[in-house]
């Protein structure tokens, strides 16, 4: 279901309309829509990270904007349990329900051109689960994928991502399961930076790691419900998408942070060689926060998804107009 909340919003010069989408399950979806569906030639869904919400975008879609003008469409979106978007069980939030969620908004708001998904981190994720959906369950296809500091499955292996597997963050998380919602979001965020500390000097980590994961711990806790972050950690134990990778057609760019402890660069690696035609754009000196440390590169990797796309479309458009003509005179 779609509502229209305000179709006069701007975000430093820049005009959107503001809608609501009520998901299967009945949780309300914050969405931005930037241009016309009816004018624009492309589609562009941004979808954002794990504890953070969709204006972590605004840095890479106002140039992005700029550039493309009325040709291009721009969707993003507040997952559920993040920023202005409702909250849900925790039992819901799960990447596999995140994809879910993101059919939801392709189809409320009638995305039926060329398409391309850009994902971060979590985002990365939600789109690799949403392209491992059967076809029937996907009312959109991408042509374009872009993935930003993300990952395809084996998250508890390397990185950051082994705390998850750890008895302290399990009991974190297996609590929140387990305890009525807002018992539970005062009882874990009241002994969180305890276990984060305790975590970070038993978890074997170099000091950089270590720097990074206090610092992430305490802007979770200070910013975002703890109850999601826990719903989808767990859910990332779990999250392996690597068998659908191959089957995956949409040109895809894979762009990973040399110093990303987060989700390392061996993640990017694998991605690219298992998606068919797959490029790998490396950042030196960049860590997880790509779409501010490196903007750019991530801008120009949708650039040419789009780029592509105009100039496939294009060539489609002769071919018909070609063959309306022999249809019409003859050879």
């Amino acid at each position: 279901m779609l509502d229209v909340d305000d179709p006069h919003q701007a975000v430093k010069g820049v005009r959107y309309t503001e809608r609501t989408v009520t998901t299967g399950d009945g949780v309300a979806l914050a969405v931005r829509e930037y241009g016309s569906r009816t004018s624009a030639e492309h589609t562009v869904v941004l979808l954002h990270g794990l504890c953070l919400d969709q204006t972590s975008w605004d840095v890479v879609l106002r140039p992005m904007l700029r550039r493309w003008g009325r040709k291009v469409r721009v969707i993003t979106y507040d997952h559920r349990g993040h920023g202005r978007s409702g909250h849900a069980p925790i039992r819901t939030y799960r990447i596999d329900q995140a994809a879910s969620d993101l059919a939801d908004v392709l189809a409320a708001l009638d995305v039926t051109g060329p398409l391309t998904l850009a994902g971060h981190s979590m985002g990365g994720m939600i789109a690799l689960a949403y392209l491992s959906r059967p076809a029937s369950q996907r009312p959109a296809h991408p042509v374009g994928l872009v993935l930003v500091a993300t990952a395809a499955g084996k998250v508890t292996e390397r990185g950051m991502g082994r705390l998850l597997a750890t008895p302290a963050v399990r009991m974190l998380c297996g609590l929140a399961h387990h305890v009525q919602l807002d018992a539970a979001e005062r009882v874990i965020r009241a002994v969180a930076p305890s276990v984060c500390v305790a975590v970070a000097r038993a978890g074997g980590f170099g000091d950089d790691e270590r720097t990074t994961f206090l610092s992430t711990s305490a802007r979770v806790i200070g910013r975002t419900s703890l109850t999601t972050a826990a719903g989808f950690l767990t859910s990332m134990r779990d999250y392996d998408v690597y068998s659908a990778l191959g089957a995956i057609c949409a040109q895809t760019t894979v762009i990973s942070g040399e110093l990303d402890v987060m989700t390392p660069p061996s993640h990017s690696y694998n991605m690219a060689e298992a998606i068919p035609g797959a490029t790998h754009s490396r950042v030196a000196a960049a860590g997880h926060m790509l779409l501010d440390e490196a903007p750019d590169v991530v801008n120009a990797a949708i650039a040419d998804a789009i780029t592509t796309e105009l100039i496939v479309g294009a060539d489609r458009d002769l071919d018909d107009l070609d063959s309306a003509v022999v249809a019409a005179f003859g050879a």
